[in-house]
């Protein structure tokens, strides 16, 4: 029997995962259709695409109200089409603004909603379940301590743990990241990662800079390594480093790593250093996967922090944790420093506090260790598994 699938990922790591699952699904149903919106991975792995996951694409509220039209053009056409000729299931990979609207309608149909990546409800606007409740005949969620919630609310739900703890191995090696970006063994690394968005290079990449001139006041020997995502981010991060210059600093993109394949540079990165000051974000759980002690910070800007308050009606998170290694592991694991904290002295004197503490790096790496093996558990496969099990349940 040929099943139809209908699915949306609108984000380059939705596109990565969903393309996985899809993998996994089409090995034990080989005449399974599928169709919507995705990127050149799931089109690769066999996916109809109706638009490019680009589309979908925005970044902050002030890009979203400038595409508002296009989206509201696109939700309506995918959602017509699939009304017109359901599919027996849909999958909404992350992007909720997107994916939850459009689950709510078509559940209302009758289609059974599948959404892979819980919205982070347990830490900004709890009140979102209500929709969730309503949109999604079953969650998939990728961390352990999410299942309770969903359970406590009455919504189906399935912990498939986290894609990346599949693909990053459980040992980096470090000598041979080191090897690839020509440093030496024995030489003393600082990964800095301000970030992948215009805002967060703006904002973080002075204070991580001039926190970086005080540590290397400290040890002129250290090494910094700054990956970058793409051209125009390097351009924003290369003129904030002429006001801030900082000796033996390298600025890495994904060709000057020797990395194989689409290894971000980020890993290359993280694997070859010993000590990381990140932006809050997913590169803390990379982080933290690849064992790595770190200081994690995040600034907005006072307009932003109004619109968020505005928005979730929270003047912070619910958690007292914004790192994901600390809100994985429930405890302040690795320090945290935000807004008027995240000053250059204070980064500076936190990291090199840390720096010194060699019996403290050790246990956080340990706890690290802990982490990965709880989120590495063949995700893919679970999430297409579970996914049958709703096709075949409609069925």
């Amino acid at each position: 029997m040929t099943f139809k699938l209908g699915l949306v990922a609108g984000e380059p790591s939705g596109d990565l995962i969903a393309a996985e699952v899809l993998e996994g699904l089409f090995k034990q149903r080989a005449s399974l259709q599928v169709s919507g919106i995705g990127g050149p991975r799931l089109e690769a792995a066999g996916m109809t695409i109706w638009e490019p996951m680009n589309a979908l694409s925005v970044f902050g509220y002030v890009d979203a109200l400038k595409r508002l039209p296009r989206l509201l053009s696109i939700y309506r056409g995918v959602s017509s089409r699939w009304l017109s000729d359901p599919p027996d299931l849909f999958l909404g990979v992350d992007a909720p603004d997107f994916n939850l609207r459009l689950e709510h309608k078509l559940r209302q149909s009758g289609i059974p909603t599948v959404h892979f990546v819980g919205p982070s409800i347990w830490a900004w606007r709890y009140e979102r379940i209500h929709h969730i409740r309503q949109a999604v005949s079953h969650m998939l969620v990728l961390f352990p301590f999410e299942v309770e919630i969903y359970q406590k609310e009455g919504i189906p739900v399935t912990y498939v743990g986290h894609p990346l703890a599949d693909v990053i191995a459980p040992e980096p090696d470090q000598a041979a990241a080191r090897t690839a970006l020509g440093l030496e063994k024995e030489a003393r690394v600082v990964a800095l990662l301000p970030g992948s968005r215009s805002s967060e290079i703006r904002l973080m990449s002075p204070r991580f800079l001039q926190a970086a001139q005080q540590l290397q006041a400290k040890d002129p020997s250290l090494i910094f390594l700054v990956p970058m995502v793409n051209e125009t981010r390097r351009a924003e991060f290369l003129r904030l480093l002429a006001t801030y210059p900082v000796q033996n600093l390298k600025v890495l993109m994904p060709s000057e790593t020797g990395a194989a394949g689409d290894t971000p540079v980020s890993w290359t990165v993280l694997a070859a250093c010993d000590m990381a000051m990140v932006t809050s974000g997913t590169a803390t759980l990379e982080a933290a996967l690849f064992k790595r002690p770190m200081v994690i910070s995040y600034v907005l800007s006072p307009w932003m922090r109004r619109i968020m308050a505005w928005k979730s009606g929270q003047e912070k998170p619910t958690l007292p944790w914004v790192g994901l290694p600390n809100v994985l592991s429930r405890d302040f694991v690795v320090p945290e420093l935000l807004q008027d904290d995240a000053t250059p002295d204070r980064l500076a004197q936190t990291f090199w506090a840390l720096w010194e503490d060699h019996d403290r790096r050790a246990s956080i790496q340990a706890t690290f260790q802990a982490l990965h093996q709880t989120l590495r558990c063949g995700t893919a496969q679970r999430a297409a598994d579970a996914i049958l099990k709703v096709l075949e349940g409609k069925a």
